[in-house]
């Protein structure tokens, strides 16, 4: 990332600092509204040239500058949430056996259709019906979360943190959702960018190509910590959907905030 000078078409240029980034979020704005405030990004020109910050106090945009590599991480990351589960594909159920095996290690797996499913929070016994709403990527986000951070992922799904509600939300239905807030954050359907937190993503993309998974990661953990720090219960949990993707955003839009690993909140797992 360098300085640069009218170079290219931007997407947004914003100045903004801490404080007004976490004091105009609204969960109750739609996406794009709850996005006025940070300014919404205008397109000039055909391609996707660059991704431009103007920090507070500075007279110099940073362009960060879109290769051919970022553009094609953009369009696998697109890919992967067009993929439906498919229960007849070999590959598939490969993937479920092993968030399987990942999730209760030593313990047996049944039948893909199997009662024993319902333990880690599926609605049923057959957790392909569960994945409708996100695809397979949502699968993989699970997979992912349990063998990068296992000893969060545990945790999550043990319900060890905290004071927990007597009608608590099903961890992996929980897991398909938080998947499918982050698809909608994110606006990855547009062809062009749309919102600036689209291009805040699209700048820590260039700098990991799982930014996503990562991503995904932190939000299930800012999930569950709105869920103990407001005693919430099962009826409450869109609510709290609602509020984690506001601190997403708010953090987002923090000056230091380059990857997924400068947000505060990743601190949160372990």
């Amino acid at each position: 990332m360098s300085p640069e000078r009218n170079q290219g078409g931007c997407i947004a240029v914003r100045s903004f600092t801490h404080s007004s980034s976490f004091s105009k979020c609204n969960p109750s704005q739609s996406s794009l509204s709850g996005d006025a405030h940070c300014g919404t990004p205008v397109w000039r020109g055909k391609g996707l040239t660059c991704v431009c910050f103007k920090p507070k106090g500075s007279h110099a945009r940073i362009c960060i500058n879109l290769t051919s590599q970022q553009e094609q991480r953009l369009n696998r990351l697109k890919h992967r949430t067009k993929i439906q589960f498919d229960a007849s594909r070999q590959d598939h159920q490969e993937a479920l056996r092993a968030l399987w095996s990942a999730t209760y290690p030593g313990q047996e797996l049944q039948s893909l259709v199997s009662d024993q499913w319902k333990e880690m929070g599926w609605q049923g016994k057959d957790p392909s019906t569960d994945f409708r709403g996100a695809g397979f990527i949502s699968l993989e986000n699970l997979l992912f979360f349990a063998k990068t951070f296992s000893i969060s992922f545990q945790s999550l799904l043990r319900k060890q943190a905290g004071k927990r509600a007597v009608w608590e939300y099903p961890f992996a239905v929980a897991g398909v959702n938080v998947t499918f807030m982050i698809m909608q954050m994110l606006d990855l359907d547009a062809t062009k960018p749309r919102t600036f937190i689209r291009a805040v993503f699209l700048q820590m993309l260039s700098e990991n190509e799982w930014a996503f998974d990562l991503l995904y990661c932190v939000a299930f953990m800012i999930m569950d910590k709105l869920w103990l720090d407001r005693n919430a219960s099962y009826m409450e949990f869109n609510d709290i959907l609602k509020l984690t993707r506001c601190q997403l955003e708010k953090e987002f839009l923090m000056d230091d905030v380059l990857r997924i690993e400068d947000m505060p909140s990743f601190t949160l797992l372990t």
